[in-house]
């Protein structure tokens, strides 16, 4: 018998080869915490509410002491041997933990890049005006990308630029640190600086009354 053609299926009714993609939200990350009945150790330390150590001690046994005091029992350290569960407000838990994170998150800075732009035929205000403008993104934690473009004929005199982003960095002084030394790309010389360390207030003297 002759062997009939497989008849292929329309494409909007042939099942989806794709991966599914599972979104995850916050709820689904405290999921991996296992609390209570979900931990599954053979035998675990417990810390009770008040940091005081209860031992090693069966999951079912730890998780009876958390219940007659109205609480949970919490895997907080997962990865030791045995694991470390300590009884404790689930829910408070939760709380001071995406607090603490909150406040890491506010104490990180981002640093960015702020460029400034010169030419070679700058005059002296518009330098000292990016001068000031570079000072103060320095002031303020950001690194300055101190770029000079060279147009035509200008290439054959790459001191000039050289000289203007020099100077700028001896200007700058203590303000900033020389992260790229000035280094030409193409028609553009460039050089990056990054925030000096500030230094500590030194103490002011006070002079001992005269008797």
């Amino acid at each position: 018998m002759p062997v009939r053609p497989r008849r292929r299926l329309p494409r909007s009714v042939r099942p989806s080869t794709r991966r599914s993609t599972i979104a995850f939200d916050k709820r689904s990350a405290k999921s991996f915490i296992r609390i209570n009945e979900r931990i599954r150790a053979r035998e675990v330390r417990v810390i009770d509410e008040t940091g005081a150590q209860l031992g090693i001690l069966p999951p079912y046994e730890a998780l009876r002491v958390a219940r007659e005091r109205g609480l949970d029992l919490v895997e907080v350290s997962p990865n030791a041997v045995p694991p470390v569960c300590r009884i404790q407000d689930y829910g408070r838990f939760l709380y001071e933990k995406e607090k603490s994170e909150r406040a890491a998150r506010k104490r990180q800075k981002v640093i960015t890049i702020k460029e400034v732009k010169f030419s070679v035929t700058v005059d002296e205000h518009d330098y000292q005006t990016k001068k000031n403008q570079a000072v103060r993104f320095l002031g303020e934690g950001d690194k300055v990308k101190a770029s000079l473009r060279f147009r035509g004929r200008q290439m054959a005199h790459r001191e000039l630029g050289y000289n203007i982003i020099n100077r700028l960095i001896q200007d700058i002084g203590d303000a900033g640190v020389v992260e790229f030394m000035p280094r030409m790309e193409g028609t553009i010389l460039h050089a990056i600086l990054a925030p000096g360390k500030k230094e500590p207030p030194k103490p002011r003297l006070t002079q001992a009354p005269q008797a």
